[in-house]
């Protein structure tokens, strides 16, 4: 026969609920939320330094081939195995960097994450253009065609043609670009000169809005 002490010393049964298995409740998680934050943030900021982003198309220089309002991801993987090809397009920084606006640590942060969410428009800090020259190529334009090297490139992608432009020797470590849009965009072939590699951002791989142009881009 069981001992009042026995019984009350008996471990408690499966039935029994320990502390350990009480349920925490929607406030028992809100602890946790700092940390889930914390860590939603550093994985995207991983994802936009070394792997993908998106991008918000500003203007006109790029027609047809991308329009204004069209947001594009840019895959960065490609690059660090090799070098941009002819004919890519990519997304590369100011090869000419102003002062630039300053928005402080907390303003350039989300400046820095709703940009690369494509959700808002850069400022100017960055350009989306079609690679024609290579390093040590020789770049010219006559009668309406575009030549590299004295042969003549098959633009299918162009609706229109390329006004002359004098022989020009891309220097080492730098990439000659254009826009499909070629009587109006600001490339290489004015203001913007030679964009150092070192400044590319990645390639230009998808349209992703509006759904109506959603596809891959050539």
């Amino acid at each position: 026969m069981s001992t009042t002490s026995e019984r009350e010393a008996a471990p408690p049964s499966d039935l029994e609920e320990t502390p350990d298995k009480k349920d925490k409740g929607p406030l028992g998680y809100l602890g946790e939320l700092p940390v889930l934050v914390v860590l939603a943030f550093v994985v995207a900021l991983l994802i936009k330094t070394f792997f993908i982003q998106a991008f918000y198309i500003p203007s006109e220089s790029m027609e047809p081939t991308l329009m204004p309002g069209d947001r594009v991801l840019v895959q960065k993987i490609s690059y660090y195995f090799r070098d941009p090809k002819r004919g890519d397009i990519i997304v590369f920084e100011d090869p000419k960097p102003g002062s630039g606006q300053h928005r402080g640590i907390i303003g350039g942060f989300f400046h820095w994450m709703f940009q690369g969410l494509g959700v808002q428009k850069p400022a100017n800090e960055d350009f989306i253009k079609r690679v024609i020259g290579l390093p040590g190529d020789t770049v010219w334009a006559k009668g309406g065609y575009v030549y590299v090297n004295g042969v003549k490139l098959i633009e299918p992608y162009l609706t229109q043609t390329t006004q002359d432009f004098p022989h020009t020797v891309v220097p080492a470590g730098s990439l000659f670009v254009m826009g499909d849009n070629r009587s109006n965009s600001l490339d290489s072939r004015f203001g913007l000169g030679f964009v150092p590699e070192s400044k590319v951002i990645g390639q230009a791989w998808v349209i992703i809005w509006p759904p109506n142009r959603a596809g891959g881009i050539h």
